[in-house]
């Protein structure tokens, strides 16, 4: 067993850096790794995620989700592989390995990972070892909203009548109201 040394940088328009170091056993799966991140970055998990392998370019690569949200409808060999089934050991190809960590997609929080070191030590816990900067309230603002706050359609009051501007309208003959089509002639 080793220790990886992970550098974890916020992805964003602004000018600030903001990046986590992490030390994590490499034993440890992808989906625990993906809770450490969300600690370190003060992220609540409650939305989809996926990790992607990347190269030094930064292309995404293979995926491996939160879970399969395919629903058998591709083939098994070429859904996503799910965080809890892989461990980070499993997928450190080089020893400047890197990861694109994409969490929430509507928001689309992005996180740049890479691999800076790999030590002796066995680690027990995950264990942030840096904090540089904090998220900028100009992206918190841009990022996941309180939905007790946000008005939907479904928000009406379902005891009002559907129906109550109906009548008021002119229909293509003038009238005000329409009574029946049987009174016209056509």
């Amino acid at each position: 067993m080793a220790g990886l040394k992970f550098r974890v940088l916020l992805d964003s328009v602004e000018d600030k850096e903001v990046f986590r170091d992490i030390l994590i056993n490499d034993d440890f799966n992808f989906e625990h790794f993906y809770n450490t991140i969300l600690d370190a970055f003060g992220f609540s998990n409650d939305q989809m995620a996926s990790f992607f392998m990347s190269d030094e370019d930064w292309n995404k690569g293979e995926e491996i989700s939160l879970m399969d949200m395919s629903f058998g409808q591709i083939e098994e060999e070429e859904s996503p592989v799910e965080m809890n089934s892989v461990l980070l050991k499993d997928r450190i190809k080089n020893n400047r390995q890197k990861f694109i960590l994409v969490h929430d997609f509507l928001s689309m929080w992005i996180f740049l990972i890479e691999l800076h070191e790999i030590t002796d030590e066995e680690i027990e816990h995950p264990q942030l070892i840096l904090e540089v900067g904090e998220i900028p309230q100009s992206i918190k603002d841009k990022g996941p909203k309180n939905l007790e706050d946000m008005k939907f359609e479904t928000d009406r009051d379902p005891n009002a009548d559907e129906f109550d501007d109906f009548n008021d309208f002119k229909d293509e003959f003038g009238n005000d109201q329409f009574d029946n089509i049987d009174d016209y002639d056509i």
